[in-house]
């Protein structure tokens, strides 16, 4: 079986603010028109973050914004969405949250198979050195990159 997966946003801003580790897909319970602009590439996560309350996962501040060419039956931009998830992955979640002081960060959202799902994982804040650090070595990284390609040029 393959799977058909389009990506729609991704959270840029989570890798640079955090160590991120164990990655989880999830579902996202939706309603209105808001599948109509998630697949209009309309969402933003730069904000967003999960919280777990009464054994349920939800995303709180997802901006998707309201479908134009929606009714007076268009959703709430930033309302906060349930995640669908198995109990035993919440609660292993909750724990990491609760005792060793991660956060969960949504990643990216994508469409699998013509359903909406998003990504998310733990996140460990970085202090102000390992951004500068990161910084450091995306410039490095560049400096290669383009050194490299000088060289390939001149043969």
């Amino acid at each position: 079986m393959s799977e058909n997966i389009k990506i729609i946003s991704q959270n840029k801003k989570a890798r640079f603010n955090y160590f991120l580790s164990d990655f989880l897909e999830a579902g996202i319970v939706l309603s209105g028109t808001e599948i109509k602009s998630i697949r209009l590439h309309n969402v933003n996560l730069d904000d967003a973050y999960v919280l777990i309350r009464n054994n349920q996962a939800y995303i709180i501040n997802m901006n998707i914004p309201v479908y134009e060419k929606g009714t007076i039956f268009n959703h709430e931009p930033k309302r906060d969405r349930k995640l669908l998830l198995h109990k035993y992955e919440i609660r292993k979640l909750d724990a990491k949250v609760e005792r060793k002081g991660f956060t969960l960060i949504p990643t990216k959202v994508y469409l699998k198979n013509g359903k909406a799902k998003i990504e998310i994982a733990l996140g460990q804040g970085k202090k102000l050195f390992d951004k500068r650090e990161t910084i450091k070595q995306r410039e490095n990284q560049r400096e290669i990159n383009k050194i490299m390609k000088e060289k390939r040029y001149e043969k």
